[in-house]
């Protein structure tokens, strides 16, 4: 007889990655690999790997070979592109990869979408920023048939296509994934094609509050175009650290927190202000829910704040940065499995359950226990005819 495993949140890391510049980068890539093997030991169920071409921060350029590397480490995890910036890709060669990669870690591989991110890597390609969207929605359509064993044809202004077919069947029906993060643009794609929606902003004040209505304009979209619309597929994403104290957060906040937040002020349109403050900057990040700094319980609130206010999800990944130092990251992992995720799998209820049990027991347990002892006991002096002043 078999059993199903208990059903539940899920939990992962979205691993830009965010490293500090003047951090040797190749311990950096290393340091990932093994935060993943150890992300899968604690229990976590996904890992996201980011694709970025420019700003000596997120120095991943291929997901695809970090996934090939991660599954061979791990077990269990699954392991996605967080995401593939389709524009940047001729949508056969990719589509090829990702089947290739599903073969190669036994249906471990999650397939994430978007239109790219950095300025400079569009500018780099010589790629019109006003095209990406449209240019990833283009190759996402493509690389769908392809993946369902269609011969396609396809004649583009940025790529061409004649009878391509894959020669691999995909090993498993992997989840694919569009990136949401202001903009209805995301759920409504994801909405269309039936596939999960990624939602990058999800704890930022700007975005928290659309979050309904992201959910809303998906479901919207599936009924038009008769997909499912399934809120377990939904994954929410934002800033998380956590230690045994406020305190002890803040401090280990000092390492890169403030030095990342003037740096996203470069990157994403929802990031404004002067940080230099690091105390006030993670008083500011607690206050508003754009992120929690702190304890595992202001972690579980933030996740049931995210529930009501979305009005529930799936899965929360928590963004892989280096506020901390490694040391202090690896710790807020440990913490977070160990005292946040069990609130939200289903792990806690029968261990309190089975505990408050035991206390409405009311001791009644430890005396009979002690008249069983003691009948015991006498029953041996009396066989073997030991008299009781022999201590017996």
């Amino acid at each position: 007889m078999g059993f199903a495993k208990a059903e539940g949140m899920r939990f992962g890391v979205f691993l830009g990655p965010y490293h500090l510049v003047g951090i040797n980068p190749t311990l950096a890539m290393r340091r990932d690999l093994e935060l993943v093997d150890h992300l899968d030991a604690l229990g976590f169920h996904e890992v996201w790997f980011g694709e970025h071409h420019s700003s000596g921060v997120e120095t991943i350029a291929s997901p695809e070979l970090m996934i090939a590397a991660a599954a061979e480490r791990t077990k269990q995890i699954m392991l996605g592109t967080g995401v593939s910036s389709l524009p940047y890709h001729h949508p056969f060669v990719l589509a090829d990869r990702i089947v290739q990669l599903d073969h190669m870690t036994r249906g471990r591989v999650m397939l994430g979408v978007g239109p790219g991110q950095l300025l400079q890597d569009a500018a780099m390609l010589g790629i019109d920023p006003a095209t990406q969207r449209d240019r990833m929605e283009e190759a996402l359509g493509v690389m769908l048939r392809l993946f369902a064993g269609e011969t396609v044809t396809h004649e583009s202004d940025w790529f061409t296509l004649r009878e391509g077919a894959l020669q691999l069947r995909p090993y498993s029906k992997f989840d694919i994934a569009v990136t949401a993060v202001i903009s209805p643009t995301g759920p409504k794609l994801a909405g269309r094609l039936g596939l999960s929606l990624l939602s990058l902003a999800a704890t930022d004040p700007a975005a928290v509050d659309r979050l309904a209505t992201h959910w809303d304009v998906l479901e919207t979209e599936a009924r038009e175009y008769g997909q499912p619309a399934d809120r377990s597929t939904w994954r929410l994403m934002g800033p998380m650290h956590i230690a045994e104290s406020l305190e002890q957060a803040k401090k280990n906040m000092e390492h890169g927190f403030l030095w990342l937040m003037n740096y996203m002020k470069h990157v994403s349109p929802t990031t404004t202000g002067d940080f230099t403050d690091i105390s006030e900057l993670v008083d500011t990040m607690n206050a508003t829910g754009k992120g929690v700094i702190g304890t595992p319980d202001m972690a579980v609130a933030q996740l049931k704040r995210l529930q009501e206010k979305s009005g529930g999800y799936g899965t929360y990944l928590l963004q892989g940065a280096d506020y901390a130092s490694h040391s202090a990251t690896v710790r807020s992992y440990e913490l977070f499995a160990e005292r946040v995720m069990p609130h939200f799998t289903g792990a806690i209820e029968p261990i309190d359950a089975s505990y408050r049990r035991l206390l409405d027991l009311k001791g009644a347990g430890v005396e009979a226990t002690a008249k069983s002892q003691a009948a015991a006991t006498e029953r041996y002096r009396v066989e073997r005819g030991v008299p009781r002043s022999a201590g017996v």
